[in-house]
């Protein structure tokens, strides 16, 4: 009976062992997917910092002035003056589409229904 416990007591330790065997390396394949999610998430960063500063740079005031100085020919750009805007009362909206039936539906009042 002890050779059996034995045995038994052998085998399970055998197939912890293995159990954590592949819990380890699944755990230190997931730390690396981590890490190289976290190094990909740092250059998005990274990346998108220099779009910004890129975007600044190409929208400066004064370098789209220019721009548009250089370009008035082709583009008639002229910069916004104030008397150039209107109020939300001067917008005409449209007016509201007609209402067409198509199946007329007769309609009886109830003194008719009951006569």
């Amino acid at each position: 009976m002890r050779t059996v416990l034995y045995i038994l007591t052998t085998l399970g330790v055998i197939g912890l062992a293995f159990w954590a065997y592949r819990e380890n390396y699944a755990t230190q394949e997931s730390l690396a997917r981590t890490d190289k999610l976290h190094h990909d998430i740092r250059t998005a960063h990274a990346r998108l910092a220099v779009l910004k500063a890129e975007w600044a740079y190409l929208n400066r005031p004064d370098r789209l002035r220019d721009l548009a100085d250089i370009n008035f020919d082709r583009l008639g750009l002229l910069p916004f003056r104030p008397d150039q805007f209107g109020h939300v009362d001067e917008v005409a909206y449209p007016a509201p589409p007609a209402l067409v039936i198509d199946n007329a539906v007769e309609v009886r009042g109830e003194r008719e229904a009951g006569e």
